[in-house]
């Protein structure tokens, strides 16, 4: 084993690449002019010359301090909202005179003045404390009892009382873990808290980020180093390693590395992370304690939800957050869903795409200006009641690249449709047959043609499936040439009716717009790419086979008998266009994105031996369904 320390820019780079960077891909022209298009405007804009910066570290209830930096404007003839993020990923850069390139959710809320502040989370960077991954929420807590919620109560306590210029209000936002942490806001929230923007917010682990229906995700396993390795003492720089692979074919190396166990030897003990994955593999109390989604009741702020529809890293927490807030309170709550990938909304991209398929220019831009900006300013600086002037639910149609709007998720106006996987073709009658395919775990199928070495995955999400398709160990069931316009909008389940010769299984389940021939090339098709009869992956999901009826009780398949295995999709809001085909690739490998199956039942697939993996049969039955909604 190897291990290297790797430099202050290259961490930063990867912490800001977890909560707002994008994959990259083959269109450098696209790239080059995001990149100065930022940088211009940057130039124009210096925070310095506008905002003040102190740093202070706020006591909590258990006498833990926590680093918080303030940026304040220098204009002080009139009252400001505060603004927070909470971040387990650094306050940087540390010292009162250096500053943030750019604060805020967004350049439209830095410019016009708000009193911005940024928290270092319990144990992580210059905060004191022992670090918690997805600390668990206490309810009812007693005397010094702490958790994220207090430790965000007590931090905007100090804050309205001791900031000048303050107005009093206060607004939390965060992308991905830092939405987890503004999620946390709002149980037991301090009465000066108004306005809360949990964006791609992690929900819970067992199906954020590390695992999909308990399916490990092998394809953030390096990021484990983040999460893992704990700090004693109050740090300005990195205080973890990560491994040292010496490739970039991320494919190839977890093939060669064999089973998870063998991963071992890059995460020991000290790592608390690894060894809570490998000690947990089930969804246990362990797991379901650090759930948040449970929680969202009697919510009291204003809550705006963000998400997008094309995020590989926090999808089910965006959608599983608003509704169950929706359901359990009776505050302000709408959502906010783009064709974005994990953070996209906060940058200013003019070309908004993923991967290969283009959505249109500014989105982003205009969901920073005239719906982020808006919710905050109603809930901050102007009345605060209903009319904010935004719609319940704002979602992008992935399809026909167009933005709807609806009174309700998911919209009324929608018609429930069964399709069966019959004999490799989708169609309104059940069969009585079966197709079969041989799953080999040394040959897995992979979730992308690109060759490449990524922390976690993004583009793949829109990526062309025909490499699969042409597989043997790929089911493939299509629709004819649709007709007409066909609108998928909510939630998707597949019905699966399936055998395997073996003990074990994972059940993967694609959705795909099928283009027609005559579909034209963008600047960011990949050269060697097509979009002709291209094969965009709409929505995909896994699920672990063993939790195919509980995921805190797992259990072997019986060889050969037929079994049901129901698999939950994310919503979804797609037209698929006259001229186009639906189709549903089925398969039980993805690899590198979620580890191998043994496809032999064993207590912890973290210690199953090479012994374990055994080619198998698997059999889907053609009396299998999809069931969705359309929009009448």
């Amino acid at each position: 084993m190897r291990s290297t320390r790797i430099p202050l820019l290259f961490i930063l780079s990867f912490l800001f690449f977890i909560t707002s960077c994008t994959e990259q891909n083959d269109s450098k022209k696209v790239e080059k002019t995001a990149e100065q298009t930022v940088t211009t405007k940057e130039e124009e804009y210096q925070v310095k010359n506008h905002y003040t910066k102190k740093e202070v570290d706020i006591v909590m209830r258990d006498g833990t301090k926590l680093h918080t930096t303030i940026y304040s404007p220098k204009d002080t003839s009139k009252k400001y909202p505060i603004l927070m993020q909470r971040t387990p990923y650094s306050s940087r850069p540390y010292g009162e005179n250096e500053f943030r390139s750019k604060i805020g959710p967004n350049e439209f809320l830095m410019k016009e003045g708000n009193i911005i502040v940024y928290q270092d989370v319990r144990g992580r960077w210059m905060s004191e404390g022992v670090y918690d991954n997805m600390r668990a929420y206490i309810p009812n807590k007693k005397d010094k009892e702490f958790d994220e919620a207090s430790d965000t109560y007590d931090t905007i306590d100090w804050l309205v009382k001791n900031v000048e210029n303050n107005n009093g209000k206060v607004g939390v936002w965060g992308i991905s873990y830092p939405g987890f942490y503004a999620t946390y806001s709002l149980l037991d929230s301090h009465p000066a808290l108004k306005a809360v923007s949990p964006q791609a917010c992690i929900g819970d682990f067992f199906f954020d980020d590390f695992h999909h229906n308990g399916a490990y995700l092998l394809s953030y396993w390096r990021a484990t180093a983040v999460f893992g390795y704990e700090k004693t003492e109050p740090v300005k720089e990195s205080w973890y390693t990560f491994p040292e692979l010496n490739t970039k074919d991320q494919y190839q190396f977890f093939l060669d590395a064999g089973p998870l166990s063998t991963l071992d030897q890059y995460y020991k003990e000290d790592n608390v992370f690894w060894t809570q994955l490998k000690e947990h593999p089930n969804y246990d109390e362990f797991w379901q304690k650090r759930g948040i989604i449970q929680h969202l009741k009697d919510i009291k702020p204003a809550v705006m939800v963000v998400g997008g529809l094309f995020d590989a890293e926090d999808l089910y927490g965006p959608f599983e957050t608003y509704e169950k807030i929706e359901k359990n309170s009776s505050n302000y709550n709408i959502m906010v869903f783009g064709p974005w990938s994990h953070g996209d909304w906060a940058r200013n991209k003019k070309r908004q795409a993923i991967g290969n398929v283009y959505f249109g220019d500014d989105i982003s831009l205009n969901f920073q200006q005239n719906i982020e900006t808006k919710f905050f300013n109603h809930f901050l600086k102007g009345a605060g009641d209903e009319n904010s002037g935004l719609t319940e639910i704002q979602i992008f149609d992935t399809g026909k690249k167009e933005w709807n709007t609806y009174d309700s998720w998911p919209p009324k106006n929608i018609e429930k449709k069964v399709l069966y996987l019959n004999n490799n073709s989708l169609t309104e009658n059940k069969g009585n047959g079966a197709q079969e395919f041989i799953s080999d775990p040394k040959k897995p199928v992979p979730y992308t043609e690109d060759i490449k070495m990524v922390f976690t995955p993004r583009k793949y999400m829109t990526d062309d499936q025909r490499f699969a398709a042409r597989r043997p160990d790929v089911l493939v069931y299509e629709t004819p040439v649709l007709t007409e316009d066909m609108t998928l909008s909510g939630e998707i389940l597949a019905k699966l009716k399936v055998a395997t010769t073996g003990t074990a299984a994972d059940w993967v389940v694609k959705i795909i717009d099928v283009y027609p021939p005559d579909a034209e090339d963008t600047e960011e098709t990949q050269k060697y790419l097509k979009m002709s009869n291209y094969h965009m992956m709409v929505r995909s999901e896994v699920l672990r086979g063993r939790f195919r009826n509980s995921f805190s009780k797992p259990e072997a398949f019986t060889p050969n008998k037929k079994t049901d295995v129901s698999i939950k999709l994310q919503d979804i809001h797609h037209t698929f266009l006259k001229g186009h085909k639906i189709q549903i690739q089925v398969q039980s490998t993805w690899f590198p994105f979620i580890d191998l199956n043994p496809q032999t039942y064993v207590p912890n697939i973290f210690k199953a031996k090479s012994s374990d993996f055994k080619k198998q049969t698997h059999t889907v039955y053609d009396d299998s369904s999809i069931e969705f909604s359309i929009l009448k």
